[in-house]
């Protein structure tokens, strides 16, 4: 029966590090936004307001920044091979994030049958961000739920992947999920557990398909 492996993004596929940290960092205003990456985690603020706040700091970010910083994060390695491997099977792969949706189907290119993020305005922005685009963690189950619509397949034949407070409702709907680099959001919560810096060790966690 074939799976549906859903990677959650920041933290999980990337390494300590989200993508609007990685986008400011071509700004020179890494230190605003991982101040309020710790100001989401700590639940002072919430997506709507996270998005607003991150859209003010790129008033000047350009599509050359954005490729820069996917070029040069630091992503785990072969996520291409785990993903290649999951289409050989005849499964199925998507990325499913709260960042920004230029950035994160950025990796379509990778082998992702979908990349679904927080929906912004094309870079550079001529239109304000829409917060009804804005993804939470509830919107991943959501996603979740419409990608096995379209593959054909239900929850139980999923398989998530992720690292935080912003995946437990996802590891939650489904039979088995993988914590990756994990914080303590996710203890006692996830089937496997991987540290580390390969996909597909993680990947290997979860065995083939039966």
């Amino acid at each position: 029966m074939a799976r549906l492996h859903l990677f959650d993004l920041d933290g999980t596929l990337l390494h300590g590090t989200t993508a609007p940290v990685e986008i400011s960092r071509q700004l020179g205003l890494e230190a605003e936004t991982v101040a309020l990456d710790r100001a989401i985690a700590e639940g002072r603020i919430g997506p709507p307001e996270y998005a607003a706040r991150v859209y003010d700091l790129w008033a000047e970010l350009t599509e050359r920044d954005v490729r820069t910083a996917f070029e040069a994060a630091p992503w785990l390695a072969r996520i291409r091979e785990v993903w290649a491997e999951i289409r050989s099977a005849g499964e199925y792969c998507a990325v499913v994030s709260l960042s920004p949706s230029f950035f994160v189907e950025l990796l379509l290119d990778w082998g992702a049958h979908a990349a679904h993020g927080s929906r912004f305005p094309a870079v550079p922005f001529t239109e304000p961000v829409d917060p009804s685009g804005v993804l939470s963690a509830a919107a991943k189950v959501t996603i979740a739920d419409r990608l096995c619509a379209e593959f054909g397949l239900t929850r139980a034949d999923c398989v998530a992947y992720g690292d935080s407070s912003s995946d437990k409702e996802l590891f939650a709907a489904v039979p088995v999920s993988v914590a990756v680099n994990a914080d303590a959001h996710l203890t006692g919560r996830a089937t496997h557990s991987y540290t580390g810096r390969d996909l597909w060790d993680a990947y290997e966690l979860v065995g083939p398909a039966r």
